[in-house]
């Protein structure tokens, strides 16, 4: 099955916001216009996921502590109470979001071609998210292929064209090169060993990084219809598996299919990530929305 992202001969799609954006969400007309209502509604102001920080605008008022200072004290709250507290405001600084798309073999699988390959629909779920978070003034990049963070159209622009039509890197995750606590989003499978993962995000640990982990399914990878003489091939091409009845491989590849999920479950929340699983049968935009919410509560 070709990819609806490769082939493309108009290059401006590369530097216009419209172009690639459009290019990227082709087989989901309903993502664009579903994307804008869901940006209408969670947009928050110049800044869409408000955080405590350095701003003028009044956030929370918390106990003082000790390493906080005298200077810190909010005298006229802490006289009414009888007690020291601080004043916190809202961050007015934009944060930086990164994303990054699995560009395994694994990824360009689709069951049907009624279904988009993985890698793109990871692409575009990616893409949607970046169009909604810099439409609320945060800057967003592609972990591994972009410069420098942007934001606003410049930001969506170079990101869309990345995701849609970049080859991807392992290399980015396993080495990942993002701002101490900065928030990722990884699209992929997750396919790889369960010890693989957790060595992975040991390393944005050691930069105090987090986010959310965006796992993409195709259906058939999780009901594994499959009966008779079945021959199974590798994404590689290079190996194959042949089954004189593959039904009766079926109650054991769901089991440890089943015991795969609920160990990246457990990885995801042991070191601090939010795990989303989302099937290419359904719905785009209920990934994304997903995403965004899980990146509201992680702000």
């Amino acid at each position: 099955m070709a990819s609806p992202f490769t082939r493309h001969d108009d290059s401006e799609k590369l530097t216009r916001l419209r172009q690639a954006g459009e290019e990227a969400a082709r087989p989901f007309p309903e993502l664009l216009a579903d994307a804008e209502r869901i940006a209408a509604t969670v947009a928050q102001g110049v800044h869409g996921r408000r955080q405590r920080g350095t701003g003028e605008n009044f956030w929370e008022y918390r106990h003082h502590r000790p390493e906080d200072g005298a200077a810190a004290v909010d005298w006229r709250m802490s006289a009414r109470a009888q007690r020291l507290f601080v004043r916190e405001n809202e961050r007015e600084a934009a944060s930086t979001v990164w994303l990054w798309r699995d560009a395994s073999p694994s990824m360009t699988f689709a069951s049907s071609n009624a279904l988009p390959l993985k890698s793109d629909r990871a692409a575009v779920c990616l893409i949607a998210l970046a169009a909604l978070l810099t439409r609320g003034g945060e800057r967003v990049a592609v972990l591994g292929e972009s410069e420098r963070a942007r934001t606003r159209a410049l930001g969506l622009e170079r990101v869309a064209a990345r995701l849609a039509t970049g080859p991807g890197s392992s290399q980015s995750v396993e080495a990942p090169s993002l701002s101490r606590y900065g928030t990722a989003v990884l699209a992929s499978d997750f396919l790889d060993p369960i010890e693989t993962w957790s060595a992975r995000l040991s390393r944005f640990a050691a930069l105090q990084s987090h986010g959310v982990m965006l796992r993409v399914v195709d259906p058939m990878e999780e009901e594994f219809p499959f009966k008779g003489r079945t021959r199974f091939e590798a994404p590689s091409g290079h190996d194959s598996l042949l089954f004189g009845r593959a039904e009766e491989a079926g109650k054991t590849y769901r089991k440890r299919w089943a015991e795969h999920g609920e160990a990246l479950t457990a990885l995801a929340r042991r070191t601090g990530w939010t795990l989303v699983t989302h099937r290419t049968d359904r719905p785009a935009t209920q990934a994304v929305l997903a995403l965004y919410r899980a990146l509201a509560r992680e702000a």
